[in-house]
């Protein structure tokens, strides 16, 4: 068995610039250019060659999508990056969807069916969309769409889910990386997590093996 003891790495050092790097990288996906650029200049980091990353194009297309103002943020998108969301079908529903809950939100409901009919309703040929076409549909049943089952479609957190989704589309679609160094260390970190605990497991139901235990 690989031998997992967290406590071998107790006197690793870390170094302070590639913590820096971490930070700075975390700064320029997430579109903060005043505190990146602040960061730099406190920390004397080294910035990447293609700095600043086209943040000042990126952020208002992210906070477009944030706010809810999707149209802004697909013709933002598309002068950007053309043939993103051609290619990126899902993508293009989720913005779509986001105008859509927006028209519902205020009340617009002749103009959210029409908007769904013509621009929602075509997703519906493709199988793994007819049950989100059917939950967002369903919104306009209701006097108060936030109260009810399908609630979390007008959540601020559904929006901050398709504004940094379309972020790190645009990221990759220009060949750099789709998730910051603090995005991809703490995934790896909790796959190591999750491999501690299922080798803990193992040795605690790991059957008992006199012919093993006397060998050892």
């Amino acid at each position: 068995m690989m031998d997992l003891d967290p406590r071998q790495y107790d006197n690793v050092a870390i170094d302070d610039g590639d913590v820096r790097s971490v930070v700075l990288s975390y700064l320029v996906h997430n579109c903060f250019k005043e505190t990146a650029d602040s960061f730099v200049a406190t920390t004397g980091v080294k910035v990447p060659d293609n700095y600043p990353v086209g943040m000042d194009k990126r952020k208002p297309i992210y906070h477009f999508a944030l706010e809810g103002n999707a149209l802004k943020a697909i013709e933002l998108t598309e002068q950007l990056s053309p043939n993103l969301l051609e290619e990126n079908m899902d993508l293009h529903f989720d913005l779509l969807s986001l105008h859509f809950v927006e028209l519902v939100c205020t009340r617009k409901c002749s103009e959210a069916l029409e908007f769904a009919q013509s621009k929602l309703t075509p997703f519906g040929r493709v199988n793994k969309y007819v049950e989100k076409l059917e939950d967002f549909m369903a919104l306009l049943a209701y006097e108060e769409p936030e109260n009810s089952p399908m609630f979390h479609l007008l959540s601020s957190e559904y929006r901050q889910h398709v504004a940094e989704s379309l972020n790190g589309a645009i990221l990759a679609h220009s060949n750099m990386p789709s998730y910051s160094a603090l995005q991809r260390l703490l995934q790896q970190t909790t796959v190591v997590r999750q491999s501690l605990h299922q080798e803990s497991n193992k040795d605690e139901h790991a059957p008992f093996s006199l012919k093993a235990f006397l060998k050892s």
